[in-house]
């Protein structure tokens, strides 16, 4: 009858909006999680390249994701900077795990916050030695002095951290320049490298040095003789290298022209700031 296919016919309708809003509900559902899990795809992925940041270096970071690899490098003109304590070993064995940990994180916390400041490629820290790089993956016609100032700043760090530590950490710098090959080994774990003779002979002027001194090659000292003050130390034994020229780095230069925007710029501050400050 007309009234059966009139209810048959609302049922239908029924049934298709009952269908619509079930498949509504189920898209929203599929929506909120497929919007949960780009969230958390993205945050992942903001992880992973924030660790890989942390590692390599941006430029070979940038290449490793483009490219799935990073081509090793040779450089002509770089600079390897190394550090490590006199007496670590004796010094470790007499304090807790903990303690020695926390010295070393505090320290190579300063050393990193340093290197950044100067442009600096750390490379690894191997128990109580830091060794970084100046000069790549970019280039620069500064790497040895960038160097040197950071071996000072390294240095001046230690002296003021002794009146407020229990330690008290003697360090050894040694810097030498030269060409070496640079690259990334590993697939899981990156590691960011050196190797080269440049490498060798920089370890040999820290090994070579004494504590609280920038012990560098003839090599380092010709490109940094404008800038520094530098005492010869003559030719000195260096395990599998002979005798090699040595120079301990004094104090940087202040030039003329620094001189006098020097007494420029405090005269005018002087002049022109309040009285009530103190100098």
């Amino acid at each position: 009858t007309a009234i059966e296919k009139q209810r048959l016919a609302q049922d239908v309708l029924r049934q298709e909006r009952e269908r619509r809003e079930l498949m509504e509900k189920q898209n929203e559902i599929l929506e909120g999680i497929v919007l949960e899990r780009t969230k958390e795809l993205r945050a992942e992925k903001e992880e992973s390249e924030r660790l890989l940041y942390n590692i390599l270096p941006e430029e070979l970071a940038e290449e490793l994701k483009h490219n799935g690899s990073i081509t090793p490098m040779r450089h002509e003109e770089a600079t390897v900077l190394f550090t490590d304590f006199k007496e670590f070993t004796l010094t470790s064995a007499k304090i807790s795990p903990q303690k020695l940990v926390n010295e070393l994180n505090e320290i190579f916390q300063a050393f990193d916050f340093i290197t950044e400041k100067h442009s600096i490629e750390k490379i690894k820290t191997i128990g109580d030695s830091y060794m970084a790089v100046c000069g790549l993956p970019g280039k620069s016609n500064f790497h040895a002095i960038q160097c040197v100032r950071a071996a000072l700043d390294m240095i001046r760090f230690l002296e003021k951290r002794k009146a407020k530590s229990e330690f008290s950490w003697e360090m050894r710098v040694g810097i030498h320049s030269g060409p070496l090959v640079a690259g990334v080994l590993g697939t899981k774990k990156f590691t960011y490298d050196v190797w080269g003779d440049t490498v060798n002979t920089a370890s040999r002027m820290e090994s070579s040095g004494i504590p609280g001194e920038i012990n560098i090659s003839e090599k380092t000292f010709q490109k940094i003789k404008k800038y520094f003050d530098c005492k010869y130390r003559g030719k000195q034994d260096a395990k599998g290298k002979g005798k090699l020229k040595m120079y301990f780095v004094e104090n940087e230069k202040e030039s003329e022209r620094y001189l006098k925007v020097k007494h420029f710029i405090l005269k005018k501050l002087k002049k022109e700031l309040s009285k009530d400050l103190f100098y």
